[in-house]
């Protein structure tokens, strides 16, 4: 569900820059509100809303609809995820060992007893 919002909210949006570039500015219509003869409005020098400012409208309504919705879901938390249960099998397979200490080691005494001397050979 996540990746078909993904692919409608980049279609929405590339077809709202279409259509927003497609419109002309107000800067054109500007002999029109003073009562210039050139103006081909038919409700008047204020205009009526125009198909593309329609569809501008709806654009980013499903726009704005999708971004909303496509943040509540990224806040929600997953079910699953690449790295589920890596922790526990990696404990579970191999124990870690605890190293036995037969005595308490202490600094300058050796942990090993000396080798007994040879039997002295008599002349």
């Amino acid at each position: 569900m996540t990746i078909a919002l993904t692919i409608l909210h980049i279609l929405v949006s590339i077809f709202m820059i279409a259509v927003v570039l497609l419109q002309s500015g107000k800067g054109a219509e500007m002999g029109a509100s003073f009562g210039s003869s050139g103006s081909q409005s038919v409700f008047g020098a204020g205009g009526g809303t125009t198909f593309l400012s329609k569809m501008t409208t709806a654009a980013a309504i499903i726009f704005m609809l999708t971004s909303l919705t496509l943040a509540y879901l990224s806040g929600l938390p997953s079910s699953s995820s690449i790295m589920s249960g890596k922790g526990k099998t990696a404990t579970e397979k191999a124990p870690a060992q605890v190293p036995q200490q037969t005595a308490p080691t202490t600094p300058g005494k050796p942990t090993t007893t000396p080798a007994p001397l040879p039997p002295q050979q008599s002349k």
